[in-house]
C-alpha cells in the first residue's frame, strides 16, 4: 500500500479534515502540472449551451439496443447543491440526426452521482424508458413509452431492475440522503433520523407488471445476520442493490457507521430476500458489478492481501486477484461480451481521473483521460462512471468539458463487439 492510500484510510475518520487537507494537497500539484486537458480520444455528445448533463451510475447504459439513441439528464448546475432543488431534463440524444436533442419531460427526484436512475427498459431497450420522479408529495418510479408518451406509474422509486423488466429492487432514497448526500433524495426528510436500526424495511420488491409492492429484507434481518460486535450502537444503511443477468439473485452493501468509522459488507441473496450469503466481511467494500450469473467482481480489502480488484464467487469465498498494481477505487463493469473490463479512478494529486480497459489477464491500459476542475469536489463531485453500450464498442463516461459537465464516449477496438 503506498503513503497516499495509507494516509486517506486514516483519514476516512475524520471527513472534514480529509476534505480540507486533499485540496491544500492536491492544489500544490495541479500549480506545478500543465497537464490539464482531457484526453483527445474523447467524444462530447452533449452541446456546449451553458447547461449541465449527465447520465449518473455506472451499471446501466445510456444507449438503446441500436446504438443510435442516447439518455442524460439536463441541468442548470450540479456543483453547489447536493439535493434536487430544481428539476432535471430528461432528454434523448439522437446521434444519426447532429446529436439532435429531445426534452422526454422532467423528473424531481435526482442526484449527481446515480442520476434518477434513468435507463432503457428490458428485454428490448429501445421503445420504453424507466425513471425516479416526486409526484403528489412522495417518491415514485414512472415507465415511459417513447412513441406514444403514456406513463404507467409505481408508488415508489427504483434502484435496479432485472433485464426482463419483470421486477426491480428499491430502498430508502431519505435515509440514503442523510447517510450519504449525493446518492439518496432530499425531497421528504428522513423518518428514520436518530434511529440506528430502523422497526422496519430496508429493501423493498417492486412488481412492475401488476405494481405490488412487498418488503423482502429488514434492517433487523441484517443486524442479526452474522453479526459483529462493531455494529452494536451503529447507525446503519443499505446501498448499492444490483440484480444478477438471470434475475435469480442480487447483491448489496450492508454499510454501519460507527464513532465516524465506515464498515461494509457484500451480501447476496435470492431474488425474494431469502438464502442471504456474507459474500465479503472484511471491512472495505466499494463498488461491484457482475460478471455473469455466478461471479462477481469488486473494489475491495482483502485481509492479508489489501486493497484492490478481486473476482468473487457467488456463495462461496473463492476469489481471484485482479490487477495487483490497480489498488485506486473505481467503478467496474465488464463488456456485454465478457471479453474486457472497463473500470476508471478518482481525481490523483493533480486532479486527473483515468478510464481503463483490459482483460483479467492483461495489464490496466489508460484510454482516456480527464481533469476535475475543483467545484466538482467531494458530494458534488464528478465520477467518471464509465459505462458499456450494449454492443461493446463504446464506453460512455460523465465528464467535465469547458468547466461543465457533459457527456462523452470512446470508441474501443473490441473485435468481438457484435455492432461494428
Amino acid at each position: 500500500m503506498n503513503l497516499e492510500i495509507e494516509i486517506n484510510t486514516i483519514l476516512q475518520q475524520f471527513p472534514k479534515l480529509k476534505k480540507n487537507i486533499k485540496k491544500i494537497y492536491q492544489s500544490f500539484f495541479v500549480l506545478l502540472s500543465l497537464r490539464k486537458q482531457n484526453s483527445c480520444n474523447l467524444i462530447q455528445l452533449t452541446p456546449n449551451d451553458g447547461y449541465e448533463y449527465f447520465f449518473g451510475y455506472y451499471d446501466k447504459s445510456p444507449w438503446d439496443i441500436s446504438n443510435r439513441y442516447v439518455l442524460c439528464l439536463k441541468v442548470k448546475r450540479t456543483y453547489k447543491d447536493v439535493a434536487p432543488k430544481e428539476p432535471a431534463n430528461i432528454v434523448l440524444i439522437d446521434t444519426k440526426n447532429d446529436n439532435e436533442i429531445k426534452v422526454l419531460g422532467q423528473t424531481h427526484a435526482w442526484n449527481v452521482q446515480q442520476g434518477c436512475m434513468l435507463q432503457w427498459l428490458g428485454p428490448d431497450f429501445k421503445d420504453k424508458i424507466i425513471f425516479n420522479d416526486f409526484r403528489d408529495n412522495h417518491y415514485c418510479s414512472v415507465i415511459l413509452s417513447i412513441n406514444n408518451h403514456e406513463e404507467k406509474i409505481f408508488d415508489m422509486p427504483i434502484y435496479s431492475v432485472n433485464k426482463s423488466a419483470n421486477f426491480a429492487l428499491t430502498l430508502d432514497f431519505s435515509r440514503l440522503h442523510r447517510l450519504r448526500k449525493g446518492y439518496g433524495y432530499s425531497n421528504i426528510p428522513d423518518k428514520t433520523k436518530g434511529i440506528l436500526i430502523p422497526n422496519g424495511p430496508c429493501i423493498w420488491r417492486v412488481d412492475l407488471k401488476y405494481g405490488s409492492i412487498k418488503p423482502i429484507i429488514y434492517y433487523n434481518d441484517l443486524y442479526c445476520f452474522e453479526s459483529r460486535d462493531d455494529m452494536i450502537s451503529a447507525e446503519h444503511k443499505v446501498n448499492h442493490i444490483m440484480i444478477s443477468p438471470n434475475g435469480k439473485r442480487f447483491m448489496f452493501l450492508h454499510r454501519w457507521i460507527k464513532k465516524q468509522k465506515k464498515y461494509s459488507r457484500l451480501i447476496t441473496c435470492d431474488a425474494d430476500g431469502s438464502n442471504m450469503y456474507n459474500l465479503l466481511d472484511h471491512d472495505m467494500v466499494s463498488h461491484c458489478s457482475w460478471k455473469n450469473d455466478e461471479e462477481i467482481i469488486v473494489f475491495a480489502n482483502m485481509k492479508k492481501i489489501g486493497v484492490g480488484y478481486y473476482l468473487l464467487k457467488d456463495k462461496s469465498h473463492k476469489f481471484k486477484h485482479l490487477w495487483p498494481g490497480l489498488v485506486q477505487d473505481g467503478h467496474p463493469s465488464y463488456s456485454p461480451n465478457l471479453s474486457l473490463v472497463v473500470t476508471d479512478s478518482y481525481p490523483n494529486r493533480i486532479r486527473m481521473s483515468n478510464v481503463y480497459c483490459m482483460t483479467e489477464n492483461d495489464n490496466p491500459l489508460i484510454v482516456a483521460k480527464v481533469f476535475m476542475p475543483f467545484k466538482y469536489d467531494n458530494e458534488t463531485r464528478c465520477d467518471l462512471h464509465p459505462r458499456w453500450s450494449h454492443s461493446g464498442k463504446y464506453i460512455c463516461v460523465d465528464s467535465v468539458i469547458k468547466r461543465k459537465r457533459a457527456l462523452c464516449y470512446l470508441e474501443i477496438d473490441n473485435e468481438d463487439s457484435t455492432n461494428k
